[in-house]
């Protein structure tokens, strides 16, 4: 069996369900509005601010799967826009959802052999290195919002 679509499986289930943990972003996300999204809590980062890093190594990650370079930077992975309403809330999460899949059918299409190449420097190791490391930072993520809904949303 091609490890390919095994791993383009995995990426998927953390965005939509089916993984272990019985947590994924889509039923995270479901029925946060822009303001809970936004929501200062604490020190911690807004879930809005965690969604859009989540989706920066996706988005940068996927460039190079369609042939561009790696054009990214830690420095830059929290650089949200403010969001004022519902409109610009759902538009960065429906980019999110559809980048992911985007990045998903590319894993798939992959090669295995292409899974232990490089990946555009030897710092950042191979490209399996890569997936995987986007799937443990996805779920890490997805664990700090769900906890940062559950704060939001507990009775006053």
């Amino acid at each position: 069996m091609s490890s390919s679509p095994q791993i383009a499986k995995h990426f998927r289930e953390v965005f939509t369900g089916g993984n272990w943990t019985a947590v994924n972003l889509k039923d995270s996300l479901a029925n946060v509005d822009w303001q809970q999204a936004t929501t200062k809590v604490h020190n911690l980062n807004t879930i809005a601010a965690l969604v859009f890093h989540i989706n920066y190594y996706i988005s940068a990650v996927l460039k190079v799967l369609q042939g561009e370079s790696l054009k990214a930077s830690d420095k830059y992975s929290f650089d949200l826009q403010p969001i004022h309403s519902e409109d610009e809330w759902q538009k960065l999460v429906s980019k999110v959802f559809e980048d992911a899949e985007l990045f998903a059918q590319k894993i798939e299409s992959l090669d295995d052999k292409k899974l232990f190449e490089e990946f555009e420097d030897p710092k950042y190791g191979n490209y399996y290195r890569n997936f995987l490391g986007i799937i443990e930072h996805t779920h890490y993520h997805l664990g700090q919002i769900v906890l940062i809904r559950k704060i939001i949303n507990e009775p006053k």
